[in-house]
């Protein structure tokens, strides 16, 4: 479990900067701008400049500490997260920004040992602040503790404490709330524990219009299936193609299978072979900002409708050995799998092979 410091803050760049520079200041939600001039394209270019580095406040206001800050931006860009650290310590009695990375870094063993429960100290120190400092960090900080509460990490697991976590950093679908929350819960209402389609769909629909690629998928899922919602061809499709052109690997996975049951091999080929060229799971996970189940799934579809294919010559020149290579990439278990498999495979499954049934199959 990785806690989330993307919803923190943002960094605005007037320029291009290098692809590295850019992704750290994204992913660590640094909790200030930095304004680079039009002249400077590259990182050295912005070390040569004369920049002010602005803490951003809740109230739209700007205090600047020119070397500080932009030595902590340094420092966490480059990976010297210790030396970022440190800095963090000294300010977080007196700025929640800094409270609250830090909460981030203890709990993921971000340049210290790892420290979960310090780690949730600090975030319910800001989620239960009444101090508008703290206000624009809050919906972040409740979307996080609501994941310790959900896995149990740092704190006593709880489902239902979890849900009302997110229930308040999702603050009713607010589009400068938590976006990840809205999409989570859309999840969570889909499990069997706390199973209603309805809220699924309701949330799920809340965070893709907030730009949730995730939830993006869902929504095309839930349309095709009629879960939670009334089945729509038309809308399924829009999503998913939407969704799958983001890069969203379930959706191109659920692309595959509906043009298959088509009959438009070609189509189903095509999709499935693009789907299936890369299948580190975390890595994908971590480009798209998807669950690594749910890529996983994608992939495993796409992969058996690609050996199907192969295996069939449907859409594509039959090649047995590729089947057969693109079928063990689909381990999968289940209630009914031999049968499942002997169906589509044709053979009995084998003697020590696991097949996991996670996804809807049609003749």
């Amino acid at each position: 479990i990785k806690w989330s410091s993307l919803e923190s803050g943002a960094c605005l760049f007037s320029a291009p900067v290098s692809p590295a520079f850019a992704y750290h200041c994204f992913y660590f939600g640094v909790w200030f701008f930095v304004r680079i001039p039009e002249n400077n394209k590259t990182l050295d270019g912005m070390k040569r400049s004369s920049l002010k580095t602005c803490v951003r406040r809740s109230t739209g206001e700007v205090s600047c500490t020119p070397h500080l800050v932009y030595s902590v931006f340094i420092f966490l860009s480059q990976g010297r997260y210790e030396e970022a650290l440190v800095q963090f310590e000294k300010s977080k009695d007196t700025d929640f920004q800094a409270l609250y990375q830090l909460g981030v870094m203890h709990y993921d063993g971000l340049g210290t040992n790892k420290d979960p429960e310090k780690g949730v100290e600090y975030m319910k120190k800001i989620l239960n602040s009444d101090s508008p400092e703290a206000r624009h960090l809050r919906f972040a900080a409740a979307y996080n503790l609501g994941r310790a509460r959900y896995e149990g990490y740092g704190v006593k697991r709880s489902t239902e404490e979890a849900e009302r976590l997110w229930l308040i950093a999702a603050d009713h679908g607010n589009p400068k709330a938590s976006v990840k929350a809205q999409s989570t819960l859309g999840m969570l209402y889909s499990m069997p524990d706390l199973k209603d389609l309805k809220k699924a769909f309701f949330w799920h629909s809340e965070a893709c219009g907030n730009g949730s690629l995730e939830s993006q998928g869902a929504l095309g899922v839930m349309y095709l299936y009629g879960q939670g919602v009334r089945r729509n061809t038309k809308a399924a499709l829009e999503c998913l193609k939407a969704a799958a052109e983001r890069g969203n690997i379930y959706a191109q996975g659920h692309l595959v299978e509906y043009y298959y049951n088509r009959k438009f091999f070609s189509t189903a080929a095509a999709i499935a072979k693009r789907t299936t060229e890369n299948d580190n799971i975390e890595m994908l996970a971590t480009m798209t900002d998807c669950l690594p189940a749910y890529v996983a799934k994608g992939v495993a579809i796409a992969a058996f409708y690609l050996a199907r294919c192969l295996h069939l010559g449907r859409g594509i020149e039959k090649d047995e050995a590729a089947a057969k290579k693109y079928y063990s990439k689909v381990s999968w278990e289940g209630a009914g799998a031999d049968k499942i498999w002997k169906k589509y495979i044709g053979i009995p499954l084998p003697r020590g092979v696991t097949w996991v049934w996670s996804f809807p199959f049609s003749v």
